[in-house]
């Protein structure tokens, strides 16, 4: 007898469908093709306890199980769902009236239990488009998955429900999730606020140019002085994610396996801060069995980097192409998948080894050479993609001891959102950009050229700090963020000179200035 189930495969961030076909014949033999892994074929094991364990007996017979197509590689253990109920089915167990009608994906544990597995959301929308009424899915995955409309979602606790299901000798509903009441409900919900920050005007001020452009942004300063603690509150200035956005971030936490049992869509914007002894495999993605990296889970949201120079070079030159084109590809010998990373790179560090360079409350006891090496350990070309350099001193005890608090994140986050509302505007015609950073050249001599006084600050600026075409271009896009913050159709020369003020990791003289 030959049955079919349906399943499917995640490769990048898409689902191809896979056919699971056994076939029964007089034997003792279990045959299993299609490019299955290690994971796949030692589903053979947890099938037969977990039949076993639910009072069904593994077939006995000449048993060849193909999932095609065949020259796709199938990774994972969320393929014993299809594969159990394939079995099952073709020795009469199941009805397989139904089975044409649902995709379905599970891990089975030895008690029959079924376990979550990743890439539910994905799997979801391949099952849509290809029209099938259901999805059979874990219960652990089934609100990810249930955020897909027009297709029923089913979380199941174990096989035998699935069986019943398939039987129709129990009563199972749908999990229906209100993607939009969620999806607003958790938007303007943060851990941190800026009302927390105490003094630090100047860099609150950069940090909120950075919102409201989506530009990188680095901070430098001494200990104490409260860069990680702005940077973990960045996320609630930025603009509200959309659904779309919201829908493509949850995918690649989906692929991943990050999403909480709880969670449908991600309503925030992420905040990753991957520890400085990752991998470039970490950061970037891949591995034996591709994975999105750091990179990509920071998709839409940020990427923070603390303590900048301690990471190894080799990760940090890994970020210039995907901080230019937004996306990455990972080509292997027996893979190549594509995964997005649109996002916001923040770092921060130490202005030398000992950390209490320019501090005036410290003294530094590192050489100007110490210095200069520290700084060495960023080159140059990652230095030219950050657009936003700013410089950070401790705050005053004055400061400290101020019973109000500072302006708070919502204030930011409206002039924020008005700026960005300008350049979805400015750029209606223009598909793909969405903010002053994701600018091309053309769109920079466009929106954002100078008057002939901006021109000669420009000029002079470029003279004197020996700055590459490339931050030229980064002061533009800097100086019309800046512009939008103020409401203003034209950048002026007051745009430009702060623009200019944020490059400050540019000037030759760094390691002399304190000396």
């Amino acid at each position: 007898m030959l049955v079919k189930t349906y399943c499917a495969a995640v490769t990048g961030l898409e689902a191809t469908t896979v056919t699971v076909e056994v076939s029964l014949s007089r034997g003792v033999l279990f045959h299993l093709t299609g490019l299955p892994d290690n994971a796949v074929r030692e589903s053979h094991d947890r099938i037969v306890a977990a039949l076993q364990n639910n009072g069904y007996k593994f077939p006995v017979a000449d048993i060849t199980v193909n999932m095609a197509p065949a020259d796709l590689r199938k990774e994972g253990s969320g393929y014993d769902l299809p594969l159990a109920i394939g079995l099952l089915a073709a020795s009469g167990k199941v009805e397989t009236s139904r089975l044409g009608s649902y995709m379905m994906i599970g891990e089975l544990g030895l008690d029959g239990r079924m376990q979550p597995v990743r890439g539910a959301l994905p799997i979801a929308i391949k099952a849509r488009a290809e029209q099938f009424k259901g999805l059979i899915v874990p219960r652990q995955n089934v609100r990810e998955a249930a955020v897909v409309d027009k297709l029923d979602v089913y979380g199941m606790e174990s096989i035998t429900d699935v069986i019943a299901f398939l039987n129709g000798s129990g009563a199972y509903e749908p999990t229906v999730v209100d993607t939009r009441a969620e999806f607003y409900a958790n938007q303007n919900h943060f851990e941190h606020d800026f009302a927390d920050v105490r003094g630090q005007e100047s860099v609150k001020r950069a940090l909120e140019v950075a919102a409201a452009g989506g530009h990188n942004l680095i901070m430098i300063g001494p200990p104490g002085s409260g860069k990680s603690m702005m940077a973990k509150r960045l996320p609630s200035i930025l603009p509200p994610l959309s659904l779309a956005e919201s829908l493509e971030t949850t995918q690649v936490h989906s692929v991943a396996g990050k999403l909480s049992r709880d969670t449908s869509l991600i309503s925030q914007r992420p905040f990753r801060s991957p520890h400085h002894t990752i991998s470039p495999v970490a950061l970037v993605g891949g591995g034996t069995n591709p994975q999105p990296g750091e990179i990509s889970l920071a998709h839409n949201g940020v990427l923070f980097c603390d303590e900048l120079p301690e990471f190894n070079r080799s990760v940090l030159e890994v970020l210039r192409q995907p901080l230019e084109d937004r996306r990455i590809t990972i080509s292997r010998s027996k893979y190549t998948v594509e995964y997005p990373c649109s996002f916001m790179f923040v770092a921060s560090m130490n202005p030398c080894p000992c950390g209490y360079y320019g501090d005036p409350t410290h003294k530094c006891v590192c050489s100007p050479g110490q210095i200069q090496r520290y700084m060495n350990k960023i080159s140059g070309p990652l230095l030219d993609r950050i657009d936003i350099q700013v410089e950070i001193t401790p705050v005053p005890f004055d400061d400290i001891s101020r019973s109000a608090p500072g302006e708070p994140s919502e204030a930011i986050r409206q002039r924020v959102v008005r700026a960005r509302r300008m350049q979805e505007e400015r750029y209606r015609s223009h598909p793909g950009t969405h903010c002053n950073a994701q600018m091309t050249e053309r769109m920079i001599h466009q929106y954002a050229e100078p008057d002939a006084d901006g021109i000669e600050i420009l000029r002079m600026a470029m003279k004197r700090l020996s700055l590459s075409a490339r931050a030229y271009n980064r002061i533009l896009k800097v100086a019309r963020t800046i512009a939008d913050l103020d409401s203003s159709a034209n950048v002026r020369t007051e745009h430009l000179a702060e623009a200019i003020g944020y490059r400050n990791l540019d000037r030759g003289d760094w390691a002399e200035r304190g000396a």
